[in-house]
Formats: structure tokens, sequence, C-alpha cells
């Protein structure tokens, strides 16, 4: 006996019973879709490796500018009245 005689053939996507895994199936209305698009939309393995090294980028190179202005603080070495050494910063007539 063959599939169409016995009616177990396979469900397709237009008949009762069949359900999308996941909130793709759910009922949800439109403004629900546009609020929360990433529990809709597949994930897009290359738009997420791009973000995650733009990311990992834009922090390393603040990081760097961090570390730029920490090293160029223009310190240099003062004696105090009781001679003691101490590391000081360069100040100007407007600070």
């Amino acid at each position: 006996m063959s599939d169409k005689e016995t009616g177990k053939g396979k469900e397709g996507p237009g008949e009762k019973g069949f359900r999308t895994p996941g909130l793709r199936g759910a009922q949800t209305t439109t403004l629900f879709r546009a609020v929360n698009p990433e529990l809709f939309i597949k994930p897009n393995k290359p738009t997420m490796v791009f973000g995650l090294v733009a990311i990992t980028l834009s922090v390393a190179y603040l990081g760097y500018m961090h570390a730029m202005k920490e090293n160029d603080q223009q310190l240099y070495e003062a004696i105090d009245s009781q001679g003691e050494k101490y590391m000081k910063r360069k100040t100007s007539k407007w600070d």
C-alpha cells in the first residue's frame, strides 16, 4: 500500500496541525514584531561576525587612546624643600 492509500502522507505547510517552532509560529501583533525583530529574523552569521569585530576594534581603540593619554601627561621629577624627589605633572597658567 502506498502513502496515498493509507492517508499517512506528509503534511504540507498549509494543512492543519502544522506548527512552526519558536516564536515565528506564535500569534503576535505587527507592533510586537516591529519592536522585537531579533526574535523573528533568522541569525545572520556574517553580520554577527562583522559586528563582533567592529565592537572589539572600537573598544581596543578606546583603550589605546586612554593609554596614550596616560603616557602623555608630561610628568617630571620635582624636588621639594626637604629634598624629597617626586613626580609632578606639568601645569599651565590656565589650569
